[in-house]
């Protein structure tokens, strides 16, 4: 078979070469659509599922959503395991599938046996599941340079503003916001005026819930002019807060105002973030999602970045902390320069001790060829071209002339034997 092939090679040169040129081109083509990363993601196929129950211990959080969470999702199909952990006040949940299986594929099973699950949780437990990104998915840490803004308003503007313009750029799975004050109206209930006006704590929580709501009327029409009818119950203030009336007793209103006081605080923090010891921070974490390229998706990033700014308070803007942008370009001209200059040094040796410039060109040639069709199959594996795989590349391209050399080599050998014989045959003739 394989004597057949060369047989017919030989005979059918040009359309070798023209076949050669198809696949050279086509690996050019490969290489623009390879994605590029500083290292390979090698995480485990896994949907997270986040449970929040704040104010529980761990071992209630284990007792009542882990355990029947882990259970519940076991025996899904085409899985490994499933891992849970418990903590103060939230459970995690990692279900962990076969590395052939689509994300998400696996991300749907898991949200259809979560649909059966639910109704066997506490209530107002409801899991949900993680953003579709990697343990290497993390591509930009950004903070705001806000010196004259408290941190409250900054959080209020990272979640409400800067989140929500950063979400809709291609690939990205998720912005995590951090640092700063999450701002809520914290009502501080006195238990001895409880205690004296006969009221109980789900009394004052029931007139909050109660009188921090929207109804809607009908259509009402007038003069041919149709009005639509609602009540504006959403509470603004924190005198609207401190004037809902709980209970009347003897025709006098018991206000939030009389049994407890009201203020503007932020939420309970486990911890601050600091940069460069110079004060706190507040900004954000950009995820990316699975199997995206994180080149392309870090340039359209910055580049959306550059029109939020615009819409910015006077002397807020962007400060990048981590930018894998950076890595990825230092790390890919480096082995750029490295793989230049090894196919440099590779064609000097050739071209040295062969000392016979078509058997080297016949060699040399083979290495643009199969670097360009090796991009062809890092496409169709899905593998990105990173640290690992452009190291492979550049380790094999000695291994490459190789061949070339020995086939080289042979056909010298055979031919200058035959080419021999012919001479003494012809000599003898004469």
């Amino acid at each position: 078979m394989v004597h057949r092939i060369i047989e017919w090679s030989l005979k059918n040169r040009f359309i070798v070469l023209a076949l050669s040129a198809a696949l050279f081109i086509a690996g050019l083509f490969a290489v623009k659509k390879n994605p590029i990363d500083a290292i390979p993601d090698l995480s485990e196929n896994q949907v997270i599922v986040f449970t929040e129950w704040m104010g529980r211990s761990p071992q209630l959080i284990e007792d009542q959503v882990t355990y029947p969470l882990v259970t519940s999702l076991q025996g899904m199909p085409r899985i490994k395991y499933v891992r849970g952990s418990s903590m103060f006040g939230m459970s995690f949940i990692y279900v962990i599938f076969n590395d052939d299986v689509d994300i998400y594929w696996a991300r749907e099973r898991v949200l259809e046996r979560l649909s059966t699950v639910s109704r066997n949780l506490p209530a107002g437990v409801a899991p949900q599941l993680g953003p579709d990104g990697t343990g290497v998915g993390h591509i930009l840490w950004y903070t705001l340079d806000a010196p004259a803004v408290d941190l409250g308003e900054q959080r209020a503007l990272q979640d409400w503003y800067i989140k929500f313009a950063l979400q809709n750029v291609e690939g990205v799975s998720e912005i995590a916001s951090f640092g700063g004050f999450q701002k809520q109206y914290q009502v501080t209930i006195d238990p001895n005026k409880l205690l004296y006006y006969r009221l109980t704590v789900a009394d004052v929580i029931n007139a909050i819930r109660t009188n921090n709501n929207e109804t809607g009327g009908r259509k009402f029409e007038l003069s041919d002019i149709g009005y639509i009818i609602k009540t504006a119950g959403y509470l603004k203030s924190m005198e609207e807060i401190q004037n809902i009336s709980i209970k009347d007793q003897n025709s006098i209103p018991i206000r939030i105002a009389d049994v407890a006081t009201v203020q503007m605080t932020g939420e309970t923090r486990l911890g601050i973030f600091d940069q460069d010891g110079a004060g706190e921070r507040v900004g954000g974490i950009v995820v990316m999602r699975y199997g995206e390229n994180a080149a392309a998706v870090i340039d359209r990033v910055k580049a959306k970045m550059k029109e939020v700014a615009k819409g910015l308070p006077d002397k807020v803007k962007f400060d990048i902390v981590y930018d894998r942008g950076k890595l990825i370009t230092e790390s890919i001209d480096s082995i750029k320069r490295t793989l230049i200059e090894e196919m440099i040094v590779v064609s000097l040796v050739v071209l040295l001790f062969l000392f016979h410039w078509r058997s080297a060109v016949s060699i040399l040639i083979q290495i643009p060829i199969t670097l360009a069709a090796s991009f062809l199959l890092l496409n169709a594996f899905g593998i990105s071209s990173n640290i690992m795989s452009l190291t492979g590349i550049a380790l094999a391209i000695g291994v490459i002339v190789d061949n070339g050399i020995i086939m080289s080599e042979n056909a010298y050998k055979q031919l200058s034997e035959r080419y021999g014989n012919w001479l003494q045959q012809n000599k003898q003739s004469v």
